[in-house]
């Protein structure tokens, strides 16, 4: 992969006036989502998880019978351009919010450590969740940053086609078709689908790359067409 000369541990050197992909796997490379329970509560706490408030899920979601994209958050922690949930890993578009860098340190603590609470109890299992510390690569690069919007909402052709990016695709169609009836990512909400979860996002930080869904799916089949991305 391209970038991978960038690929760094963080330790609080972000810049709010950066875009970082961030991405995490699970320990040994084991699953992190066993099932749909599973991503519905990753997708919620990447929304709720991104806020300076204290959150526990049981007491302020739960108990006060309320849907979790209606909890009052406050100011977001980081801008989040896009996303994925793969079987043992995740993919996070973002740019630090306010003037703290150490936002998305603060941010992927809280979504790491909430998530990993919930997985272990549910599947009663003790121990690390995540392959130790989060990863990061910052989009250097106008083009580089454009890249990653299709990077990350590509990751799930994978689950169908698992050498597309070394042989090339078989069906363009169908992987598209699929891109769009997956539900653990972004793409949705870049092809105009209305859902609760396009709160996650917001786009008005992220250059405006894509003027519509068109120019957004144009962009996308682009890429399919090419080896190695």
């Amino acid at each position: 992969m391209w970038y991978t000369q960038f690929m760094t541990t963080r330790k609080n050197e972000f810049s709010t006036d950066e875009y970082y992909h961030i991405y995490n796997r699970g320990n040994t490379k084991q699953p992190i989502f066993l099932d749909d329970d599973d991503r519905k509560r990753f997708v919620k706490l990447l929304y709720l998880c991104n806020s300076s408030k204290s959150m526990n899920f049981r007491d302020d979601i739960v108990k006060q019978k309320i849907d979790a994209f209606e909890f009052n958050r406050g100011t977001p922690l980081v801008s989040i351009g896009a996303w994925v949930l793969m079987p043992n890993h995740f993919h996070i578009l973002l740019s630090p919010r306010g003037t703290l860098g150490e936002n998305v340190s603060l941010f992927i603590n809280k979504l790491s450590t909430a998530y990993s609470m919930y997985f272990n109890k549910k599947h009663e299992r003790t121990g690390k969740l995540f392959e130790g510390t989060f990863k990061s690569v910052p989009s250097l690069e106008n083009s580089q940053l454009k890249y990653n919007f299709s990077y990350i909402h590509l990751n799930p052709i994978k689950l169908i086609d698992s050498k597309w990016k070394g042989e090339g695709l078989r069906d363009a169609e169908k992987s598209l078709s699929f891109l769009g009836e997956y539900k653990w990512s972004s793409y949705q909400d870049y092809i105009g689908k209305k859902r609760v979860e396009a709160k996650i996002i917001d786009r008005k930080y992220f250059p405006d790359y894509f003027e519509n869904t068109k120019a957004f799916n144009e962009e996308i089949f682009e890429w399919l067409k090419f080896k190695n991305i």
